[in-house]
């Protein structure tokens, strides 16, 4: 199965930002500890311990997205690993990686993987 261009994207987002930048390091290990809570930019400029409009421009300048598109990245990234180690319902998947209705995520799944939630998940299990 052929990845989506904005997934090819994604893992070639500048990872070694988060390993040089301890700041943007925190941020990765906030998300990660989150799980499926809400984030918001604030909070997680507050973890960096920048301003909010600082914060933005510093992680777009050295990750090379914005960091709603790179949290939504990495919640669709998390989704496709539960599809492909799990039998879940698309809701309890949506909702497990942090997204509060299965519209929403539905449309970023198809605009991130380039295809459905649904067609994925036929797709990656046997």
């Amino acid at each position: 199965m052929q990845q989506s261009p904005a997934l090819v994207m994604f893992e070639r987002v500048k990872e070694e930002s988060f390993h040089y930048y301890d700041r943007l390091a925190r941020v990765r290990i906030f998300v990660e500890e989150k799980g499926n809570e809400p984030i918001t930019l604030t909070e997680a400029a507050h973890v960096a311990a920048m301003e909010t409009t600082y914060f933005s421009t510093f992680f777009k300048e050295r990750v090379g997205i914005s960091f709603t598109d790179w949290l939504r990245r990495v919640r669709i990234a998390k989704a496709m690993e539960i599809m492909r180690e799990k039998d879940c319902r698309i809701c309890d998947v949506a909702f497990a990686v942090g997204f509060g209705d299965v519209g929403t995520f539905s449309r970023a799944f198809k605009r991130y993987a380039n295809q459905t939630p649904q067609d994925f998940k036929r797709s990656s299990r046997p």
